[in-house]
């Protein structure tokens, strides 16, 4: 039986994380006409995996990386309860490794993390009209909070 191993990323994983941004870049776009045409980044993985404040976990498969998520310490707005709760983000699991759970192990992993950091709460954003992400994130318990609309001016509308 195949063992799934989540660990925090290191540096000599950077290639493979490279990967699996234009993989959430590619699913992305169709819920979003505002990102850039071609080649673009959201993160700066490299200083992801050595910020103090920032815990990247991958999952690796028989020595290939199959996934990643990473949780943030962010500030809290100051009209809520806690001073600082975890952003989660970067959630990837390559295609041929989706439905065997590694996306939950990811965040269960990151959510002990985020206990142990004395947080009380783990947030993130999914598009509007990705379902199977908003399915897969109210599985493992997350639940709707707002949503967030634009109204578009112009040639980038």
């Amino acid at each position: 039986m195949q063992t799934t191993v989540i660990r925090q990323a290191v540096l000599s994983d950077l290639d493979s994380l490279l990967t699996f941004e234009q993989g959430v870049i590619l699913a992305e776009r169709p819920f979003d006409t505002t990102i850039k045409d071609g080649n673009t980044n959201y993160y700066d993985i490299q200083g992801m995996i050595t910020a103090p404040h920032i815990n990247l976990l991958v999952a690796e498969l028989e020595g290939q990386l199959v996934g990643c998520g990473y949780a943030r310490i962010e500030t809290a707005k100051p009209f809520l309860k806690y001073k600082q709760f975890a952003y989660l983000g970067f959630m990837y699991v390559h295609p041929h490794h989706r439905g065997k759970g590694i996306n939950k192990m990811i965040i269960d992993d990151l959510a002990k993390w985020v206990q142990a950091n004395g947080l009380a709460e783990l947030r993130l954003e999914v598009y509007d009209g990705n379902l199977p992400a908003i399915k897969a994130y109210e599985k493992v318990g997350f639940s709707r909070l707002m949503i967030e609309m634009r109204l578009g001016f112009g040639e980038n509308a």
